[in-house]
């Protein structure tokens, strides 16, 4: 049985509020994922690291672009999901969602290390859960890693 209906369109766009939106990420986002991921990558390493090894210390930019492309690849075919959340004029990237199949669907999010603690952190934590129930079509997602 797939996890999502077979006609289930996934958001392109979604706001945040008036400054910041999430879109799903691209390869072409890497000149703007990798600064945001290994600038705070301590933090995200311990998040992420036991469950998916993710970020390692030596991560080259290529080797972030090619991530960049599976997830592209994985939001084509609905297999899972990566937002990135974005200033208005998508310059800098500011932290990701990502929504990933499980029993239902497994959803997790992080902003960059300068954002933790701000009102933007704060909007994030808020919006995600909401988004989920609205948007999606889970029955009993779970929350983090």
């Amino acid at each position: 049985m797939a996890w999502l209906p077979a006609d289930f369109v996934h958001p392109t766009r979604v706001p945040l509020d008036g400054e910041h939106h999430l879109r799903p990420i691209r390869e072409s986002d890497v000149d703007i994922d990798y600064p945001a991921v290994m600038g705070s990558r301590e933090r995200l390493w311990s998040l992420y690291g036991e469950a998916w090894g993710w970020p390692p210390a030596t991560m080259t930019r290529e080797q972030d672009r090619v991530d960049l492309a599976r997830h592209e690849q994985e939001q084509d075919d609905h297999e899972s999901f990566n937002y990135a959340l974005f200033d208005a004029d998508e310059t800098e990237l500011l932290g990701c969602v990502y929504i990933d199949p499980a029993e239902d669907a497994l959803i997790s999010w992080w902003v960059v290390d300068g954002k933790v603690g701000t009102d933007l952190e704060r909007a994030l934590d808020a919006f995600v859960p909401r988004w989920i129930a609205e948007e999606w079509p889970f029955t009993s997602p779970r929350y983090g890693i």
